[in-house]
């Protein structure tokens, strides 16, 4: 356990935000790995982003399974922490810091789990691998990169460590960023008429909105699709008729959605706008999809995971992960971890103690089960 938490303090301390890049805490787990004889690569692009990507081999009699985490973590916010959330203070029995549960803490225990099994000289019929990706908060960029790779070879199935509370999780609803721009023409606001208020566009679209519904039929586990305008920005001066306003909208969508029909939609929405003013001007883009992911939880790769962790059966979960993304493997994708998912990117996140060595025991008994 010592080295676990020394592990996962350091992880912490190696600040991984948006701007920060990975590589500071890339460059902490090849060296844990070392320590068990382990090779590992830092895959490093840019100037500060990289992958890390472990292989343990095997006699290669069975498929691998992937162990497939994230590096990165979003920025504190404004708001004050209890803890500095980049010094890993150990206090309540819980380890407090930036990434503590999303997702250092579940990358430190598949650490420890892998370095454990290797050093017990088990007897490993399928390969091990170990994947900690740059990105997964902003676009990805890290498990797109290593799925446009020469891949891992076939796989008995993909466990993500996010933080589930030892839910297992099998599905998870997908993403489509949007952003919603209008053009207006300025003007003296004591002569407004003389320009076209792009503020005024946008109330258009907002009442189009509110009676908007988006072609999707609910999901047996993950419900209906969800819609949020959650910025707008508009207007230069209080004197100035607005030339420009924007929006950006969080469209949480379900397996099988075609997002294109949403963004088609919203364009015959500006269309008819247009007909009816002439002066409307509307455009969208889209600035990040994530597809959704659905688990067969029949299959046999979920049916041994349950019975392995003692799970009845699986569940949904509410964040979006880079599942979708490693799907292309063909395998199956379970989502398991430590932490309570609830403390994701808020002030004061933790991990409880117990729950790191809780989760290594839980990953070892996983290799166990599929790979011996």
């Amino acid at each position: 356990m010592p080295a676990m938490k020394e592990l996962l303090k350091a992880l912490i301390e190696a600040e991984s935000t948006p701007g920060k890049g990975e590589l500071a805490a890339a460059e902490i787990v090849p060296a844990e790995f070392r320590r068990a004889g382990i090779d590992a690569a830092i895959d490093s692009w840019d100037s500060n982003r990289a992958n890390i990507v472990a292989r343990v081999k095997s006699d290669g009699s069975r498929p691998a399974l992937l162990f497939a985490c994230h590096l990165d973590v979003v920025a504190p916010g404004e708001t004050p922490w209890k803890h500095p959330p980049f010094q890993a203070v150990e206090a309540d029995a819980r380890i407090y810091g930036r990434g503590a549960v999303d997702m250092k803490g579940g990358t430190a225990a598949a650490v420890t789990a892998i370095k454990r099994i290797v050093e017990s000289g088990a007897n490993l019929h399928g390969d091990i691998i170990f994947l900690a990706a740059a990105g997964e908060e902003v676009d990805s960029c890290g498990a797109i990169r290593f799925a446009a790779g020469p891949g891992p070879g076939e796989l008995a199935g993909v466990v993500i460590p996010e933080p589930t509370d030892f839910d297992v999780v099998s599905a998870h609803r997908g993403m489509l960023w949007l952003e919603v721009a209008t053009s207006g023409k300025a003007a003296h606001s004591s002569k407004p008429e003389l320009g076209v208020n792009a503020i005024n566009s946008m109330r258009l679209i907002l009442n189009e909105l509110e009676h908007y519904e988006i072609p999707a039929e609910p999901h047996e586990m993950l419900g209906t699709c969800s819609m949020s305008v959650n910025t707008i920005v508009g207007g230069k001066a209080l004197n100035v008729v607005p030339d420009k306003c924007s929006i950006r909208i969080d469209i949480r969508t379900l397996p099988g959605q075609k997002t294109e029909r949403v963004v088609d939609d919203f364009r015959e929405i500006f269309a008819r706008l247009k007909s009816e003013n002439p002066e409307f001007d509307a455009d969208i883009s889209v600035m990040r999809t994530v597809d959704a992911l659905e688990t067969d939880r029949d299959c046999d790769f979920v049916k041994d995971f349950c019975s392995c962790v003692g799970a009845r059966e699986t569940k949904p979960i509410g964040f979006t992960t880079d599942g979708p993304h490693l799907v292309t493997f063909g395998a199956p994708v379970l989502i398991f971890g430590p932490g309570q998912p609830t403390l994701c990117h808020k002030p004061d996140e933790y991990i409880d103690i117990t729950d790191l060595e809780k989760a290594a025991e839980y990953y070892q008994n996983i290799i166990l089960r599929f790979l011996t």
